[in-house]
């Protein structure tokens, strides 16, 4: 079935307008919004949680479920109004014209049926191909994205692939019939950076492959520089700038765009001289919309009478390619003024070692058979994990999922026992003691904030009940009055309003949850604080006040922070030290200024070249991993490295598949686990450069 070639642009979004309809009132999600993607293109949506990215999506989808509803606007494909148009005719363009991929891949994926029959219906039910034909066309998609033996994939089912597997499937599918439009709504938000890389590195060539034009929603203003070639900003419900990624990154026009740069950690940010500036005040929930401009109560160029008299239209920026800012003062600010520094802070000062790993091992016995018992497999979760931490210091933690962050604070914590080795708190071994058995003084001064902070919240207790919870379990305040006192003070730390301790947590935004988290965590003054990726489930915009919170905190209590992340900006930006993981080994261990310019150890570099960067000024060597982690149930022989690593062939004789490399040491406190030459090492070249200007 041929496709009428079509010349104009792909996607028409014209004074695009949603609302959702509830029993008390219509909540408007979407207002004004306009952009065209071109054949080819790849249109940019980026903008806070809530903002109204997704729901653009699902609008083009015509999936906005029985609440929602287009109240004004047109959106055109191929010069085709959507919004008129029959379910009939919407089902022959869905999956065929225009396809959408999710940002959880196993949302679209039948866990009942193997992979190739859920490829194969594609073509079969939008083009009526034969079985065979059907199969031909699965077999070269899953080629395209490069997924080993693709026989034995067709073969599957989703649970036997892991997560970047499965979102790689997810694009085949919706490349299979090779429609005009492809939609990506965060589709690599659940993948590790390793993985991201390649997916991202796939989506590109396979647009240019199949001239694909298309819509990439993402809160990552790093990730779109490297997809798209124009962008979008959106601000609760509006389009406030679009332009080409050049103009937009280089030459902004949008007090929210300028402010969304400062809230990230670009290479050259640094906690003490040049710290991020976090945007003040909340993102307005969509029935308490200010008067005209939405971002005017947050914004440094607001004037009062003005900028708030009434809605604001789209104005285009003379001289720049098409491109557009809500902004009534844009010709008035001077958009190259320097940044007015924020506070800076001295360097705290890093105290004695308060907390002592040396060759600690964790490892699980699994079944082989669950049901019928059978022989036992080791899982080597930790192996011979060794490092000191000190007062006041910042160390981070980073690797891939299943390297064993998460698994070696999980012992630290007292929720799992060692297998062997040493951990040493203050000189006190605790490396065997299960939290219950521990000290209320041990387990006040090891604290942990968590990932998700939806998850770690009551749902039927106040804010401030939970606190003095906390308090009372670690001993503090003689009474409930002191008690009630200290609740107050630890959101004053936190910098919320006292009024919080009387909110439920469904009342709270996700930033302001996390805020709680921490505050419960410093509760009982705790000396250590393991911080579990704590801002990664949070906005750009939040993420800045929440490290910030936790720099301040740490400097007034001279707190040691583990920061377990796997954003190597956020990371780079924070810490005094960095300490490499990959199935279970320390591979890498430095000061941040070591690990973060050569000699590296190979995986470092992978990973180095694999985060995104919101920079144009930032040139990377692209290095993509081939491969999967292996399984810890089955690592590899040798170096835990070596499947994937690109420097394996500098080493003779085979040594990387026989021996774990000896941890050596490269310069003052610098030490890496690896089998290449000094010479080699020696010959790095950095990963990540700035362009001059």
């Amino acid at each position: 079935m041929s496709k009428p070639d079509y010349d104009g642009p792909i996607l028409e979004i014209e004074n695009l307008s949603i609302s959702f309809f509830t029993r008390l009132r219509e909540i408007p999600a979407v207002m004004d919004f306009s952009c065209t993607v071109q054949p080819g293109e790849a249109m940019g949506l980026v903008g806070e949680s809530g903002c109204g990215k997704s729901t653009v999506a699902l609008a083009v989808m015509r999936d906005l479920g029985k609440n929602g509803r287009i109240v004004g606007g047109t959106i055109k494909f191929k010069g085709r109004d959507l919004t008129t148009m029959s379910e009939e005719e919407l089902r022959e363009i869905r999956g065929s014209e225009i396809a959408m991929i999710y940002q959880e891949p196993m949302a679209s994926l039948n866990p009942a049926m193997k992979i190739g029959q859920q490829l194969m219906e594609v073509p079969m039910i939008h083009e009526g191909v034969s079985k065979e034909e059907a199969y031909d066309r699965a077999l070269e998609v899953v080629t395209d994205v490069r997924l080993p033996d693709p026989e034995r994939i067709l073969k599957s089912y989703p649970h036997q692939l892991s997560g970047g597997q499965q979102q790689r499937i997810v694009i085949a599918m919706a490349l299979m019939s090779k429609p005009a439009l492809l939609i990506l709504d965060e589709p690599t938000t659940a993948l590790d950076v390793t993985v991201e890389a390649a997916v991202v590195d796939l989506v590109k060539d396979l647009g240019k492959k199949y001239g694909t034009s298309m819509l990439f929603i993402s809160h990552n203003l790093g990730l779109v520089l490297e997809v798209c070639n124009r962008l979008c900003v959106m601000y609760s419900g509006e389009a406030v700038e679009t332009g080409s990624i050049k103009d937009v990154f280089d030459k902004m026009q949008h007090p929210y765009t300028q402010a969304l740069f400062r809230s990230i950690p670009l290479p050259g940010a640094d906690k003490n001289a040049r710290p991020l500036v976090a945007i003040p005040g909340n993102f307005p929930l969509p029935h308490e919309r200010p008067n005209g401009c939405n971002f005017g109560p947050r914004c440094d160029y607001f004037q009062a009478g003005r900028c708030d008299a009434g809605d604001i239209p789209m104005f285009p920026v003379e001289g720049h390619d098409r491109h557009d800012t809500r902004c009534l003062k844009v010709a008035e600010i001077d958009w190259n003024a320097p940044l007015v520094a924020a506070k800076t802070t001295e360097k705290a000062p890093i105290g004695d070692v308060v907390l002592k790993m040396d060759d600690l091992r964790k490892y699980y016995e699994v079944s082989a058979n669950a049901l019928f018992g059978g022989s036992t497999k080791v899982v080597k979760a930790n192996e011979t994990l060794s490092f000191e931490a000190h007062e006041g210091e910042t160390l981070a933690i980073v690797g891939e999922s299943g390297c064993g962050k998460s698994t070696f604070a999980k012992v630290l914590m007292g929720l799992e026992t060692a297998t062997s080795g040493q951990i040493l708190l203050h000189n006190h071994e605790i490396q065997s003691t299960p939290i219950q058995e521990r000290s209320t003084e041990t387990v006040s001064s090891v604290q942990m904030v968590f990932q998700n902070p939806f998850d770690t919240l009551n749902p039927s207790m106040t804010v401030g009940r939970q606190i003095i919870r906390a308090l009372e379990i670690f001993g503090q305040g003689n009474s409930d009055e002191e008690r009630h006192e200290r609740m107050l003070e630890l959101l004053d730390l936190v910098k919320l309003p006292r009024a919080f301790a009387e909110r439920m947590p469904r009342q709270l935004s996700g930033g302001q949850k996390q805020r709680v988290g921490i505050a419960r965590a410093f509760a009982g003054g705790a000396k250590i604080v393991v911080a579990d990726e704590p801002v990664s489930a949070l906005d750009v915009s939040v993420q800045a006040a929440v490290t910030d919170l936790l720099m301040e905190i740490q400097r007034e209590n001279r707190t040691t922070l583990l920061f377990i992340s796997h954003d190597l900006s956020i990371v780079r930006y924070l810490s005094d030290r960095v300490m490499v993981m990959y199935l279970g080994h320390v591979v890498e261990l430095g000061s941040t200024d070591q690990v973060f310019a050569p000699p590296y150890h190979p995986y470092t570099e992978a990973l180095l070249s694999a985060v995104p960067i919101a920079d144009t000024h930032v040139e990377k060597k692209r290095i993509v991993l081939e491969g999967d982690i292996p399984s810890a149930m089955n690592p590899p022989p040798g170096c835990p490295f070596q499947t994937r690593c690109r420097w394996k062939s500098k080493v003779p004789g085979g040594l990387c598949e026989k021996e774990v490399p000896p941890f050596r040491t490269l310069a003052a406190g610098h030490q890496v686990k690896c089998h290449l030459s000094d010479e080699e090492l020696a010959s790095m070249e950095p990963v990540i450069k700035i362009a001059a200007e």
